[in-house]
């Protein structure tokens, strides 16, 4: 019971943080609110285990994701918050404030990979996994990952709508989550 109500406590940020864009089939915000769902599935089935065997095979996998998964995070925001010119303003209220970049990001982490926000969370994902794994929780990970796979797809159409040519061009230099990889 407690497991219930500990997804539901975490489930209202999440909720909060995608009104936008929960009832928008089409935006990206849509399927990267049940990827954040997964995640947070994963952590409730997960956090007992958190500390579990520190020096394990597991934990070791798992704390060596989180520093993946932070460093992209990090990079990635304080990119694009710098990409933002004063005086330009980029409306579209399905996207958060550092999301709405005036001009194509194309440099640090973005030099190497278009989605380092989405490749956090799906390191994110796999940390949180490696603490427990279980059947249950594979298919959440796989689940988790596949929407951020069609987030990317769908955030890649909103920044061809708004780039355009430039964006395509970016695209081809780039690969969607892991530098050289995919």
């Amino acid at each position: 019971m407690d497991k219930v109500i500990l997804f539901i406590a975490l489930s209202l940020p999440v909720i909060y943080l995608s009104k936008r864009t929960l009832f928008d089939i089409k935006s990206h915000g849509f399927p990267r609110f049940f990827s954040w769902e997964c995640i947070v599935g994963l952590f409730v089935a997960n956090y007992k285990f958190w500390f579990a065997e520190p020096f394990s095979v597991n934990q070791v996998i798992s704390w060596s994701l989180f520093a993946i998964s932070a460093y992209m995070l990090i990079a990635g925001v304080l990119l694009l918050r710098k990409a933002r010119k004063p005086g330009i303003v980029r409306v579209d209220d399905n996207l958060f404030k550092f999301e709405r970049t005036t001009e194509l990001v194309t440099t640090g982490i973005f030099k190497y990979i278009r989605h380092p926000l989405y490749s956090s969370l799906i390191f994110l994902t796999w940390g949180i996994y490696f603490k427990h794994p279980t059947v249950i929780t594979t298919i959440v990970a796989l689940l988790s990952s596949v929407l951020l796979w069609f987030t990317a797809v769908g955030d890649e159409k909103e920044c061809i709508a708004y780039f355009g040519d430039s964006y395509r061009e970016y695209m081809k230099g780039t690969k969607r989550f892991i530098p050289f990889v995919i």
